[in-house]
């Protein structure tokens, strides 16, 4: 069964509901503090295993209550989490999420063990074959990134980069993966910077995706609840979609109906 192999963070998210967001310089009351279990690369490896793929997450967690509660959820999730390092001297990466009444959010990210992720790291990679899928955020560090799609593709797998949050990677590197996939501000900030990858998926929140020349109508949700897990549900399920050999459109079609699924509960995973 072809796998999908993730190489991304791990975060614990901690989710703060207000009115609206802050000005500069404003402090605003808010609600309760919420934990959920984050991280784009671990949120996008639990919507691939959730829509059928055989996973393997490459990332690192701190020693510390988070890290090993992670790891334990990842596992009980099916995902092989056997290169996941539990790292000594340093804490599990942490995001603060602030929710207003609209369900939009601001982040920031700390993160933590996540920044000790390095090339040594994706031993597992060299197991990569053709008709797997290596799928990739960038939340973490960029050589590791572009080392890691050099290896799939010299290996003969799938290389699926989501440029978020957005970084620019060398011209080479974006050649590599297919597709690369962007939000509507990430495609902005993509053009700015001269880069004009042939496969290029761009996700638009309501009015749905685009692969090229094949669109998507994004799924029907009577209530947004929270936004935050939409693009991470898309790209896990769109990569689990392509190693199960489903065309294009039906893996954006099954990716779409995921993310419309996402923003139904608060934070990035299901419970």
């Amino acid at each position: 069964m072809p796998r999908v192999y993730v190489v991304g963070s791990l975060n614990i998210d901690s989710v703060v509901e207000v009115e609206r967001h802050p000005r500069p310089g404003e402090t605003l009351m808010g609600g309760d503090v919420a934990t959920f279990f984050g991280g784009k690369g671990a949120n996008q490896a639990v919507a691939a295993a959730a829509a059928g793929a055989d996973v393997l997450f490459i990332g690192r967690v701190g020693d510390d209550s988070g890290g090993h509660d992670y790891i334990a959820r990842l596992r009980a999730r099916g995902i092989d989490a056997s290169a996941v390092t539990v790292t000594a001297g340093s804490t599990t990466g942490h995001a603060m999420i602030a929710l207003d009444a609209r369900a939009e959010n601001t982040i920031i990210v700390s993160p933590g063990a996540n920044a000790r992720l390095g090339v040594a790291d994706l031993g597992p990679l060299e197991n990569i074959q053709p008709g797997d899928v290596l799928l990739a955020p960038l939340e973490s560090d960029l050589d590791v990134i572009a080392e890691a799609a050099r290896m799939a593709r010299s290996r003969g797998a799938q290389v699926v980069l989501n440029l978020a949050p957005f970084a620019e990677l060398p011209a080479d590197i974006l050649a590599l993966a297919d597709p690369v996939i962007v939000n509507e501000h990430e495609a902005q900030q993509l053009g700015r910077s001269g880069a004009s990858p042939e496969s290029l998926l761009v996700t638009l929140g309501s009015a749905g995706s685009r692969w090229g020349s094949i669109e998507v109508e994004a799924a029907r949700v009577e209530h947004v609840v929270d936004t935050t897990g939409a693009g991470d549900s898309y790209c896990g399920t769109l990569a689990a979609g392509l190693a199960a050999g489903l065309d294009a459109r039906a893996a954006m079609q099954a990716a779409s109906d995921a993310a419309g699924r996402a923003v139904t509960w608060v934070g990035a995973q299901p419970d």
